[in-house]
């Protein structure tokens, strides 16, 4: 697979700030049926304990805090910008159903066998690979036995009209936000997930991948 290049970790905040406005075009145009379909497989219960990592403005945190009004559900973002545009969807719903912070995955500390479900969207592709088993093993911990991590991404392409998006990132990386084509499954079995699922979605020609995967029981 072809190599992109990477937004340095102090660009990330200013690029998603300047996007910020204009974000939820794409993620609509081009990103809403993953995103459907990761909710479909997070299948929150009314009640459990969920954390979106990368909250963004909020597109998928809004139905994952709908679904669930008598448990908790925490979001986290590194982008102040981002997090405005979410708390202002979240106004109307009950302040003690969920929480917004604003954090970096990285520095993160989450209690072990705490939540019930994970869901992370368009986070990981931004990120460098060599990274990503650590961070997932992390998530894992932060599982319940038997609980799910539901990811989707922006993914290599399969079919010719996919073409363009392959080669944007590469020509401009903070085109995207800094997201560029990556597949998750291998990580996820290093990480030790297991019952890995996988879907492609290709919408107005861009390709995202939606995969759950488990913390194992003992």
């Amino acid at each position: 697979m072809p190599s992109y290049p990477l937004l340095s970790p102090d660009a990330v905040v200013p690029t998603y700030t300047r996007i910020a406005p204009l974000h939820d075009v794409h993620a609509l145009l081009c990103e809403s049926d993953a995103r459907e379909q990761a909710l479909r497989w997070a299948a929150v219960q009314n009640g459990e304990t969920v954390l979106e990592v990368g909250v963004g403005t909020g597109l998928a945190f809004e139905p994952l805090v709908e679904a669930n009004p008598d448990g908790w559900t925490l979001g986290i973002d590194r982008t102040p910008a981002m997090m405005r545009r979410a708390r202002r969807r979240l106004a109307e719903a009950p302040p003690t159903a969920f929480a917004l912070r604003n954090a970096d995955l990285y520095t993160l500390r989450l209690p072990p066998a705490h939540f019930d479900v994970i869901v992370c969207m368009y986070v990981l592709d931004l990120l460098p690979m060599h990274d990503f088993v650590e961070l997932l093993s992390r998530w894992r911990q932060a599982l319940r036995p038997g609980g799910r991590m539901v990811l989707a991404g922006m993914t290599h392409g399969w079919t010719w009209v996919h073409r363009p998006w392959m080669l944007l990132p590469r020509l401009h990386p903070a085109i995207f936000g800094g997201c560029r084509p990556v597949a998750l499954r291998p990580y996820l079995r290093a990480a030790g997930f297991v019952d890995v699922s996988r879907q492609r979605i290709s919408q107005r020609t861009f390709p995202s991948e939606v995969l759950r995967a488990y913390r194992p029981k003992p």
